[in-house]
């Protein structure tokens, strides 16, 4: 999906900008398909399934009724993780804004836009110039007002108690339903509270916690695989090196021979992988 920057957005009443939507339309997309032939910039709106929004600034997951907005100064690309189900509203233009701009779970706190979208998409066969004004500046004003709220909320200070018992004791033999309890969460409020604030699941944190710190064992000390293996909460050496391998694209012996070891960014790899708890 290339996005390319549109023309001058146009005003409602002299104020704020607003967003000028052409069309909003249904997508279905096979695992791995990616989201093709959408140029501009964009809205979009996962009605169901896993997708992977990738852009310049990085890697996000979005899950059933997540949306996400690009204006159009880079390129993005949509891929399916799952088969899915997306609502594409294009624009010709728009006033600044973060880029991309991610709300999460969008769908739980506008059920109203949502069911619009659902049973009255924007047919840009038919001049209806008023009503897509209109359509435009609602999406906008949902984005935006749950983007404001998610600012004054800040981050879930027990996601941060929970984040921190784990790089703590990355050892430990964590589950979903044992990192539930120590946030004193129920599982599935867990997984909510984590993909809004984080934009990850609690699996793939703890194994970002985890490569973390074997990244740092295998560059600064001299201790064998098998020994960091359990340090760090695997239960085997051969368990550990292909969770490091499928992180990191390489085994971690190799990774630890390689020059630069120790300066070395992580790859994120496991950003592209499933939600499910570390082995």
């Amino acid at each position: 999906m290339k996005v390319v920057e549109g023309a001058a957005a146009p005003r409602n009443g002299g104020g704020t900008p607003t967003w000028d939507m052409v069309a909003v339309t249904f997508r279905r997309l096979a695992p791995r398909e990616r989201l093709d032939g959408v140029d501009g910039a964009v809205w979009a709106l996962v009605l169901d399934g896993d997708t992977r929004l990738e852009t310049p600034a990085g890697v996000q997951t979005l899950h059933t009724g997540d949306a996400f907005h690009a204006d159009g100064r880079s390129t993005c690309r949509l891929v399916a993780l799952t088969a899915a189900e997306v609502a594409v509203g294009t624009l010709r233009a728009v006033p600044p804004l973060p880029n991309p701009l991610v709300v999460r779970d969008f769908a739980g706190s506008n059920r109203g836009i949502v069911e619009l979208v659902r049973t009255c998409p924007l047919d840009p066969s038919r001049d209806q110039p008023l009503f897509a004004a209109s359509y435009g500046g609602l999406i906008q004003s949902a984005m935006q007002r749950t983007l404001d709220e998610d600012a004054r909320r800040g981050p879930d200070p027990r996601l941060t108690a929970l984040v921190s018992a784990l790089d703590a004791h990355p050892g430990r033999p964590w589950t979903v339903e044992s990192m539930a309890r120590v946030a004193h969460l129920s599982r599935s409020s867990l997984g909510e509270r984590f993909r809004r604030d984080l934009g990850r699941s609690p699996g793939q944190v703890l194994r970002e916690v985890r490569m973390r710190h074997a990244r740092e064992l295998l560059a600064g000390t001299d201790k064998p695989i098998e020994q960091i293996a359990f340090t760090v909460g695997y239960g085997s050496a051969a368990a550990f090196s292909r969770a490091f391998s499928a992180y990191h694209g390489s085994p971690p012996q190799e990774w630890r021979s390689r020059p630069g070891a120790a300066q070395r960014p992580e790859t994120g790899a496991a950003q592209h992988r499933g939600d499910g708890p570390d082995e």
